[in-house]
């Protein structure tokens, strides 16, 4: 603990949880589904709906198209993450693009629309490395039937901080670290960030005491408060009761950080769909139904 840390203002590990079975989204994300579970439920870990993680996994060359067909989403965001692959996506609205190594595609759903993402064509050829997060941040009630839109994100792009001594490096997302923000817009107060750091280096992170706070070790191992040991892989959710944590990488390290304002409003989900109450999922899938979401192939 430094001398900045205090046992008032620390921010504490509430569980550590493996990675749970893998499923397939379709037949080209491989992913662990950390929330919502019957551990982990929407409500405590909003603003933030789901976590799917798709860990390191080589796919062989395939002459079909690897990914998820034409789909809908209603009620909130979407955020891809992209570490090792690359991902091509279109949309109902003609919007396309791929997602590249170290790239973010936040797509704000929000009153409807079609949506489709495939391995990228060169990829799926020749085949690969693939890893990859999908988070679904909730919208809030006011924000719901918001214009969809999209922001891509390549890392250039991103807010970075140099840590001292070349110790590693913090990408953000979205929000601010030290005083350094992303150009990406969000409803809701969230911090997102790609945590980079050195075997055997060490950083403080301070994040708002109410936030919803978690992590992803998405490369490597670290220690949490000098205490709490996390494996490659496993998430980490922070009780709210501090600010700050030192986190310390036991190899080359890279997490996810993710912490956001909780939405005190009832959520209401039906598969794609994320909304407050079930009588509006129902108008959701009518509208759908009656192809107020637009025309997308597959």
């Amino acid at each position: 603990m430094t001398k900045t840390q205090t046992k008032v203002n620390v921010k504490t590990v509430e569980r550590v949880i493996l990675p749970p079975p893998v499923h397939m989204v379709g037949d080209g994300f491989r992913v662990h589904g950390f929330f919502p579970s019957s551990v982990l439920s929407a409500r405590r870990m909003s603003p933030f709906y789901l976590l799917d993680y798709n860990s390191k996994f080589v796919f062989p060359p395939s002459r079909n198209l690897l990914g998820v067909g034409p789909h809908p989403h209603r009620g909130f965001e979407t955020v891809t993450i992209a570490y090792h692959g690359k991902i091509a996506h279109h949309d109902s609205r003609g919007n396309a693009g791929v997602i590249g190594e170290g790239d973010v595609q936040w797509m704000t759903a929000g009153s409807g629309i079609l949506h489709k993402e495939y391995h990228e064509e060169e990829f799926n050829r020749k085949g690969g490395l693939f890893q990859m997060v999908q988070l679904w941040v909730n919208l809030p009630a006011k924000d719901k039937m918001t214009e969809p839109r999209y922001q891509a994100l390549t890392n250039s792009e991103m807010g970075r901080v140099e840590l001292p001594d070349g110790d590693g490096s913090v990408e953000i997302i979205a929000g601010d670290f030290r005083g350094v923000k992303c150009p990406a817009k969000t409803f809701s107060p969230i911090n997102l960030f790609n945590l980079r750091l050195k075997k055997g280096k060490t950083v403080e992170i301070d994040l708002p005491e109410n936030f919803t706070t978690a992590m992803v070790n998405i490369e490597g191992s670290s220690l949490i408060n000098g205490t709490e040991k996390v494996p490659e892989d496993n998430f980490v959710l922070f009780n709210n009761d501090g600010r700050r944590f030192i986190l310390e990488a036991l190899d080359d390290l890279t997490s996810l950080v993710l912490s956001g304002e909780p939405l005190d409003e009832p959520v209401s989900a039906y598969g794609p769909f994320v909304m407050n109450t079930p009588d509006e999922i129902r108008q959701a899938i009518e509208d759908f139904q009656n192809g107020k979401f637009g025309e997308l192939e597959g």
